[in-house]
């Protein structure tokens, strides 16, 4: 995960946003091999990965196989 910039954020501009516990267990032992000093760097730094991804997608029709991709990493991420 080389190249990883940490932004400075204050504190109006976060929210909280609930994960199963078991989950955030998970991207603890993650991290702890990554470079990333904290499971919410992690999590900020996934999701702006996929909202890019889609935001990119976003002016044409999803293949079955990307659908499958997106629902993948969302099921990964202890959404679905």
């Amino acid at each position: 995960m080389g190249g990883f910039i940490s932004l400075p954020m204050t504190k109006e501009t976060r929210v909280t946003v609930k994960i199963p516990r078991p989950l955030y267990r998970r991207i603890q032992q993650v991290i702890e091999t990554s470079g990333f000093s904290s499971p919410t760097d992690f999590i900020v730094f996934v999701l702006r990965d996929l909202v890019s991804e889609v935001e990119q997608k976003e002016d044409r029709e999803y293949t079955s196989e990307e659908l499958q991709i997106i629902r993948q990493k969302l099921k990964n991420l202890g959404y679905l």
